[in-house]
């Protein structure tokens, strides 16, 4: 998965729409926070991650105190007490996890399903495949985020235009990750992990609103 990179505060836009052509700091600050989601909720974390977890601070906006909550979250933890807390939170095929985080299963109840073979269809499409170790069925919410963070960034060859983005977004993140975010915020068993899912909405609201208005 996708290493987590440093984190910046996402500024407010002063308007929703993204540009014909955004900027380089916004595609920027959008790919960080697709490679922090996709790092954190990939496996659990390792000691340099957890580390630079810590160090970012956020402005006066419901993003910047969810981003300041989260280095604070992640001040208290420990490696011990992070793995722990994702292994109560998403080892849950079989194993008594809160949250199950596959795109099929939020919109249809079962893993395996009909979202699963369309996101399938449309990596193929865009040249992307998993890595052969992945265990993993590709409409985990890492995986997806992951994809996101490299069409945005450039990692599977030149960034992707903003339609490419906004039709992947729309057709595999739009109709269930902002749930399945709202979920992780208020889980049972997540501290480290209830901000980030406060991120994950957020950005999930933004980046709705923003391909709304540019479309």
């Amino acid at each position: 998965m996708a290493s987590a990179t440093a984190i910046n505060t996402m500024e407010r836009r002063e308007s929703a729409a993204f540009p014909v052509e955004a900027s380089a700091e916004e595609d920027s600050a959008r790919a960080r926070f697709y490679a922090l989601l996709s790092r954190m909720l990939a496996r659990p974390l390792d000691a340099a991650t957890l580390e630079s977890v810590r160090a970012p601070t956020g402005d006066d906006s419901d993003f910047g105190r969810a981003i300041e909550l989260l280095a604070g979250s992640a001040r208290a933890a420990t490696v011990e007490t992070a793995t722990e807390e994702f292994g109560a939170l998403f080892f849950g095929m079989g194993a008594g996890g809160e949250l199950l985080p596959y795109g099929s299963y939020y919109r249809t109840g079962l893993v395996y399903d009909k979202p699963l073979a369309d996101l399938r269809g449309d990596l193929a499409r865009l040249g992307i495949g998993a890595k052969a170790e992945t265990t993993e069925p590709e409409d985990h919410i890492a995986f997806l985020c992951e994809v996101t963070h490299g069409l945005i960034a450039g990692t599977f060859g030149a960034p992707r235009s903003l339609g490419v983005q906004r039709e992947f977004f729309r057709a595999h993140l739009e109709p269930w990750a902002a749930r399945f975010f709202a979920d992780l915020e208020k889980a049972k068993s997540a501290r480290l992990y209830a901000p980030l899912g406060a991120i994950g909405r957020l950005l999930m609201a933004i980046e709705t609103e923003g391909f709304a208005a540019d479309a």
